[in-house]
C-alpha cells in the first residue's frame, strides 16, 4: 500500500501553504453580509433597553401587549382572537407556556392540537403581532400547581422552585426540548418573539437566591438571545431583581403605579418601563362573587399607565377556559378552586366577544397609533338547543367492574405516588378509596382536596380542609368503607406549593386506630377511561338513580354548530364530557352559572354528552346563547346579521 509523506513531496507542501494564504485573501474581501437572507439583514439588535425607552432597532418602540393562552382557548379560534387584538390597536401577544400540560409524563412531550405553541406563535407573526414568550418553568396562571407537572412531586423531598437537585434536573430535560423549538421563533432567527420572561413572579416566592440566576442561565445556555425579563407584583419586586434582566411590574391601580415605579427607578435607574400584568379583571372561585372591574375605571388606568411613559400588557386580554382539570387554586387563610371559566371580566368574553373595554381600548390605542386600525372581526354565532334529557346510566359502583384490578396496598397512597401512566402517577381527577370495617366510630384523616365518604353506597358526609372527623353509624358485620377523594386544583401561588399532593395523605384512621388493606381506583376520566364504557354496559335511567353516577344523553344538531353554553339547573356538582371533550367542573354553589361549549367540539349530527353528577341529578340539561355571568357584552349593530347565523 502506498503512503504518503509530505517530507518527500516537498512540492505538495508548497502548494498547500499557497493555496491557504490565497484562501485568507479572498475571504477577507468577501462581503458576508451578502450571505445572511435578506430577511434577517436588518434583524441584528433586536429589542433593546436604552434610556426610558425601548428600541427595536433604532427606533423607538412602545411595547402594547395583551395576554392569550392558547392551552384555555381551542385552536381553532386562534386566529378569531389574535384578530381581535390586532384590531384593538395591540402589537404585542404574551403567552404563558404550561410545562404540567406539555410533559404530562416524564420524557413524553405533547404539543400537537391546542398545545402547539409553535403554530400559535407563528400565527400572531402572521397576523403583525410580536411575541413576549413567559415559558417559566413555574407560570402561576391560576393552573394547577402553577404550570409544574404533578409527577414532580412523587419525591418526598421535592423543593419546587429552587436550586434543589430533583427540581433543576427535571427543568433542564424540558427545558432542552422546549426551548428547541422556540429558539428558531427569536426575532433574531426572523421569528415574532422580541422578549423572554425569566420565571414569574419570584420575588413574592424567594427561597432560594441562587434559582432565578439559575433560570437566567438555563435559558441563556439554551439559545435565549433576545431581551430578558422579570415580572413582580407589589409584594414581590423588592425581592425579584436579577442582574442583567429588566424587572416590569403587576398591577391593577394607579397607585400602585406610582410606588412601583419609583422603586423601580432607585433600584434600576434609567431603564424602559413596562407593566408586564395590567390586571384588566381578576379570576372566580368556587363559591365566591363574579369579580367585574368597571371599563371606565379599565380606561382610566391604562391611560395613566401610558401617560405615565410606561409600555404596557393586558393581563388578560382574552382569558379563556380551564378546561378539563387543568384550574389552579389559592390557600392562605381557607382552600379556594378556580372556577372552570376564565372569563377574567377581560377584554374579550370567555367565547370571544367584544365589551365595552374593548371599545373604549380600541377607541384608546387607534387615537395614539398613528395609523388607522383593521375593521374588528365578526362576532363568533352562538345556538341555543332544545333542553336534553339523559336516557342511559351507569352508577360509579357499576362502573368499578369495567375498571380492572385496583391497586392494592395497606395503607392509602396519594394521587401523585399511584403506580399508574408509566410510573408517573395520577394528576388530575378523582380517585376512590375502599376498606373494610366491622364497626362504627370515628373516621378522621387528611384528604386533599374533598373526600365524599360512603358505607356501602350510602353517602355519609364529606371530609375535606374544614371537616376532618365524621362519624361512621353503627353497622353489623363486615362493611365496604369507601371515600371518593377529588382533586379540586393544586394551589398555583403561594409559599406552601410543595404541599399539594392530592388524594389521602397519611393514614387514614377509625377510632384513632389506622385502616388497613386498602383497594384504590385510579378515576382520572381522560378520553380513555371512558372507553371502558361500551354501549352494553349502560342502563336505562331509574326512577332514584344511585350516586355518584354517569348520564348518557345525545345531542342532535341539523346545522352547522355553533358556541352554545350548557346549563345544569337542579344538577349539583360534577363534571361534563362532549364527544370525549372534558368541558369542566359545574357546582350549583356558583358563581359560574353554564359552561362553555365551543362550536367546533360539536358536530353536525348526533353529539354525545356524558355527565359526571357526584349528588343530584337535574331533570335536563339546557343549552343557552348567554354565560349568564354578569358581563355587559358590546354588540355592534352592524355585526347582527352575522351573530344570527346560527339561528
Amino acid at each position: 500500500m502506498t503512503t504518503w509523506s509530505l517530507r518527500r513531496r516537498p512540492g505538495r507542501t508548497l502548494g498547500l501553504l499557497l493555496l491557504v494564504i490565497l484562501s485568507f485573501l479572498v475571504l477577507r474581501r468577501l462581503d458576508w453580509s451578502t450571505l445572511v437572507p435578506l430577511w434577517l439583514r436588518h434583524r441584528h439588535l433586536g429589542l433593546q433597553a436604552k434610556g426610558w425607552n425601548f428600541m427595536l432597532e433604532d427606533s423607538t418602540f412602545w411595547i402594547f401587549g395583551g395576554s392569550i393562552h392558547y392551552f384555555r382557548v381551542p385552536k381553532e379560534y386562534w386566529r378569531d382572537r389574535l384578530l381581535k387584538m390586532k384590531a384593538c390597536g395591540l402589537n404585542t401577544l404574551t403567552t404563558y407556556v404550561p410545562w404540567n400540560l406539555h410533559e404530562p409524563e416524564r420524557g413524553k412531550f405533547d404539543f400537537s392540537g391546542n398545545l402547539d405553541l409553535e403554530a400559535f406563535i407563528l400565527m400572531a407573526s402572521e397576523i403583525g403581532l410580536w411575541v413576549i414568550l413567559r415559558p417559566g418553568p413555574y407560570i402561576c396562571s391560576e393552573i394547577d400547581l402553577g404550570g409544574l407537572p404533578s409527577w414532580l412531586l412523587q419525591d418526598p423531598g421535592m423543593r419546587l422552585r429552587t436550586t434543589y437537585k430533583g427540581f433543576t434536573e427535571a427543568v433542564d430535560l424540558y427545558f432542552d426540548h422546549l426551548m428547541s423549538r422556540v429558539v428558531p421563533l427569536q426575532y433574531k432567527r426572523g421569528g415574532p418573539i422580541i422578549a423572554v420572561q425569566v420565571e414569574n413572579e419570584y420575588g413574592s416566592y424567594n427561597k432560594d437566591p441562587a434559582y432565578m440566576p439559575y433560570v437566567k442561565k438555563a435559558l441563556e445556555d439554551r439559545g435565549i438571545v433576545e431581551l430578558l425579563l422579570t415580572s413582580d407584583n407589589k409584594d414581590g419586586l423588592s425581592k425579584g431583581i436579577v442582574h442583567g434582566v429588566l424587572a416590569t411590574i403587576n398591577l391593577q391601580s394607579t397607585h400602585e403605579l406610582q410606588l412601583l415605579t419609583t422603586f423601580l427607578f432607585n433600584v434600576q435607574g434609567t431603564q424602559p418601563k413596562m407593566v408586564m400584568e395590567y390586571w384588566t379583571g381578576w379570576f372566580d372561585s368556587w363559591g365566591g362573587p363574579h369579580n367585574i372591574l368597571d371599563s371606565s375605571e379599565v380606561l382610566k388606568t391604562v391611560s395613566a399607565i401610558v401617560d405615565a411613559g410606561s409600555s404596557i400588557n393586558l393581563y388578560m386580554f382574552h382569558g379563556g377556559t380551564n378546561f378539563g382539570f387543568m384550574n389552579g387554586a389559592m390557600h392562605f387563610h381557607d382552600y379556594k378552586s378556580d372556577v372552570t371559566s376564565y372569563d377574567y371580566d377581560a377584554v374579550l368574553t370567555e367565547a370571544g366577544d367584544y365589551t365595552a373595554k374593548y371599545m373604549k381600548l380600541r377607541d384608546f390605542f387607534g387615537s395614539i397609533s398613528g395609523i388607522p386600525l383593521p375593521p374588528p372581526p365578526d362576532l363568533i354565532p352562538k345556538m341555543s338547543h332544545e333542553p336534553i334529557t339523559p336516557v342511559l346510566y351507569l352508577s360509579l359502583w357499576d362502573a368499578l367492574k369495567y375498571m380492572g384490578e385496583p391497586i392494592k396496598s395497606e395503607k392509602p397512597i396519594n394521587m401523585e405516588n399511584l403506580p399508574v401512566n408509566g410510573g408517573n402517577g395520577q394528576s388530575f381527577g378523582y380517585i376512590l378509596y375502599e376498606t373494610n370495617i366491622a364497626s362504627s366510630g370515628i373516621l378522621s384523616g387528611r384528604v386533599r382536596d374533598r373526600g365524599q365518604v360512603f358505607v356501602n353506597t350510602v353517602s355519609i358526609g364529606f371530609l375535606d380542609y374544614k371537616t376532618t372527623k365524621i362519624a361512621v353509624p353503627l353497622i353489623q358485620g363486615y362493611t365496604v368503607l369507601r371515600i371518593l377523594v377529588e382533586n379540586r386544583g393544586r394551589v398555583n401561588y403561594g409559599e406552601n406549593i410543595d404541599d399539594q399532593r392530592k388524594g389521602l395523605i397519611g393514614n387514614l384512621y377509625l377510632n384513632d386506630s389506622p385502616l388497613k388493606k386498602f383497594r384504590i381506583y385510579s378515576l382520572d376520566m381522560k378520553k380513555s377511561f371512558f372507553q371502558r364504557f361500551g354501549p352494553d354496559k349502560w342502563s336505562s335511567l331509574p326512577e332514584t338513580p344511585t350516586f355518584p353516577a354517569f348520564f348518557l344523553s345525545s345531542l342532535s344538531i341539523t346545522s352547522t354548530p355553533c358556541d352554545t353554553f350548557l346549563k345544569l339547573e337542579g344538577w349539583e356538582k360534577g363534571v361534563v364530557f362532549i364527544n370525549g371533550q372534558n368541558l369542566g367542573r359545574y357546582w350549583n354553589i356558583g358563581p359560574q352559572k353554564t359552561l362553555y361549549l365551543p362550536g367546533p367540539w360539536l358536530s353536525s349530527g348526533i353529539n354525545q354528552v356524558i355527565v359526571f353528577e357526584e349528588m343530584m341529578a337535574g331533570p335536563a340539561l339546557q343549552f343557552t346563547e348567554s354565560p349568564h355571568l354578569g358581563r355587559n357584552q358590546y354588540i355592534n349593530p352592524a355585526l347582527l346579521p352575522r351573530l344570527l347565523g346560527c339561528l
